[in-house]
């Protein structure tokens, strides 16, 4: 699990960008990209670099809150396969995603931040998934229910699919 403010970790922040300030954290809350041409390509691996982008993320899906309950880097402008997302009640940070077994298909329907309306696609009751945590460390969880929806709708961010 990824908490928002672990500044032993996390590098700091660029001074090039906008940042917002809320209860005395310099928060990064970076614009939504909706371009589709860049939407659909797929994500490079994320390294080591890509730790201010996971709180980027972080900042930006909690200023997105009542709409949003996940996001991939590249909604943010950033072509690396990192995912933040609302798991039971805590955000959480996976960095290089990958589903490696689901079992339970059904039809949903979902929206996205980046695009408007809703689709209409396949999902997996439960998933297992292997991802690198922000130490980069290797994980493997198995989730259920909507939070695995979420994660296979970000997974899907990284491989360039839109939903």
């Amino acid at each position: 699990m990824f908490r928002i403010q672990p500044p032993a970790v996390l590098p700091a922040r660029r001074h090039s960008e906008a940042h917002k300030r809320e209860n005395g954290v310099m928060r990064m809350i970076r614009q939504i990209v909706r371009d589709t041409s860049f939407l659909s390509q797929r994500a490079e691996p994320a390294g080591l670099d890509d730790l201010e982008t996971a709180r980027d993320l972080l900042d930006t899906l909690a200023a997105h809150r009542e709409e949003c309950v996940g996001m991939a880097a590249n909604m943010i402008g950033v072509n690396r396969r990192v995912i933040v997302f609302e798991n039971e009640g805590e955000d959480m940070v996976m960095f290089n995603p990958e589903i490696i077994r689901e079992s339970g298909p059904y039809e949903a329907e979902e929206g996205c931040l980046s695009l408007p309306g809703t689709r209409k696609t396949r999902r997996w009751q439960t998933i297992k998934v292997r991802y690198q945590n922000e130490l980069f460390q290797d994980r493997i969880k198995t989730f259920t229910g909507w939070t695995a929806e979420i994660i296979q709708h970000e997974i899907d961010h990284c491989e360039g699919i839109l939903i």
